[in-house]
């Protein structure tokens, strides 16, 4: 006790949630209080007496800093005062990118509003019931917490009022144009309130994010980047490496990770749903392996139910899309594993901040590269994302019987053939061509890492826009005739 009672003196006062003691109400701090936080995070000192004051905000910080508490706050303390001056329907709105960080939002704002009796809120994503939703909707609940496609159907109908909507939340923003919500969001700014405060929290910015600040927020906002000073873009209690495995041999490497990892809470990334469904069904069925899946295809009931239990899980790997990198905080999630590496820098920071997140924490992350890959580790460094060499272990398990077992089964051999598709059509969408080439690509090698002895026929656009598709295949044809150098992948 009395080592605790030091290491508090030489804490900045200002750094205590009780500093706010004058701007949040005393219900919330006792709600701070009984989540066990008692010290802020450098985001959450940062932005709050400016939250809290009503200023617009601009929020740059490393996924798993706490920017969740950073706007709630100032969210329910806005509520508060809406409530005194009499202000009836809906105060405040969060948005966020997927459903799943919704809900986790929710469950926070849940918390938090513990002692609060008379603050009301929904939850408002696709997947549940519309009219359950319209009809809570319609009660004037104080804050929403929504994504944005739902949020705007909502929008156009008479039972959600929301004329008196006096502070908006964007959270992962950057996201939120990556899923395709741009035209939905441009709606919904134009339809609410233009005297509100509006907080904007991203991980990463871009030339999107920016024009978003411009026609969403006063001219005056306080821009706030907790990482400009850091020299490295990642948390700093993260162990984080990659491993060199020749392609064909790649579902051995897994193999051997999850045995190595058996009894620890570890999440593995892949880049199709797919393949997700691939190497769950094969580890599940095949190795015996207590693994996890989700991904977009998912229903929302499904994926619900997969991240309560791996929420709630010890020990246990859960296969998934980058569905599942943004905004999931889930407790002690020991290792990161990019089977498939990520399109670029900030897909790789996202997924990694899944681990190691709040203060002190520590993670460890793999990423799993094939040979000619390699170049994706200097692109990483460019980014301040420094990466260790792991040594690949020599020896694999022999998965052929198994793998000879599984594609006995008709049904399986299907799920092979549309795993391996999905694999090379994701990288169609990757920007960094160089690295992931698909014409130097051995294809064959990739198709047997799916366990299949012949590659399947498979239609890509290689660098080109689905409008030059047509044009991008006589193209192609035409290089081959001439060249020999441009691969058809059938």
């Amino acid at each position: 006790m009395e080592e605790s009672t030091m290491e508090d003196k030489t804490i900045n006062p200002r750094k205590k949630f009780k500093y706010l003691k004058d701007q949040v109400s005393a219900a919330t701090l006792e709600a701070v209080k009984g989540m066990g936080f008692k010290i802020m995070t450098d985001i959450q000192a940062e932005v709050l007496p400016e939250a809290l004051d009503g200023a617009d905000v601009v929020a740059t910080a490393k996924t798993g800093s706490g920017k969740t508490l950073a706007f709630l706050i100032p969210a329910v303390e806005t509520v508060i005062k809406c409530m005194e001056k009499q202000i009836e329907g809906t105060c405040c709105i969060i948005i966020s990118p997927t459903r799943e960080l919704a809900i986790q939002t929710y469950t926070v704002l849940q918390e938090l509003v513990a002692h609060h009796g008379n603050i009301t809120y929904a939850l408002v994503i696709g997947g549940e019931n519309r009219k359950k939703q319209s009809l809570e909707l319609s009660t004037g609940v104080h804050i929403v917490v929504a994504t944005p496609g739902r949020l705007f159907d909502h929008m156009r109908t008479k039972e959600f009022d929301y004329r008196n909507v006096c502070c908006l939340v964007l959270d992962e923003a950057d996201k939120i144009f990556q899923y395709g919500f741009e035209e939905d969001l441009k709606q919904i700014i134009n339809r609410l309130p233009k005297h509100r405060q509006t907080m904007l929290f991203s991980a990463t910015q871009s030339e999107r994010t920016d024009a978003l600040i411009k026609s969403a927020m006063k001219e005056k906002v306080h821009n706030i980047n907790t990482d400009e000073d850091n020299l490295r873009a990642t948390v700093e209690g993260l162990k984080q490496g990659y491993a060199v495995c020749e392609t064909e041999y790649r579902l051995w490497w897994l193999h051997k990770l999850l045995k190595k990892t058996r009894n620890f809470k570890i999440m593995v990334f892949f880049s199709s749903c797919k393949s997700v469904e691939f190497h769950h069904e094969f580890f599940s069925k095949y190795c015996e392996a207590p693994v996890l899946c989700i991904h977009g295809k998912m229903s929302q009931s499904d994926r619900t139910d997969v991240i309560s239990n791996f929420y709630n899980a010890e020990k246990v790997a859960l296969f998934c899309t980058d569905l599942a990198a943004r905004g999931l905080d889930i407790p002690a999630v020991d290792w990161i594993v990019q089977f498939d590496p990520p399109s670029d820098a900030n897909e790789y920071i996202h997924r990694v901040g899944r681990t190691a997140r709040g203060m002190g924490a520590e993670g460890n992350a793999v990423m799993l590269l094939r040979p000619d890959e390699i170049e994706f580790v200097s692109y990483l460094k460019e980014s301040k994302i420094f990466l260790d060499k792991y040594e690949s272990w020599d020896k694999f398990s022999n998965l052929q019987p198994k793998l000879d077992a599984a594609m006995s089964d008709p049904q399986f051999h299907d799920l092979a053939v549309e795993a391996f598709q999905g694999y090379m059509r994701a990288f169609e969408v990757k920007k960094l061509k160089h690295i992931f080439n698909l014409i130097t690509m051995d294809v064959d090698a990739v198709a047997r890492s799916f366990g299949l002895k012949e590659r399947p026929d498979v239609d890509v656009r290689i660098g080109f826009s689905k409008k030059h598709r047509p044009r991008k295949r006589m193209a192609a044809m035409l290089a081959e005739q001439s060249t020999g150098n441009i691969k058809r992948i059938k």
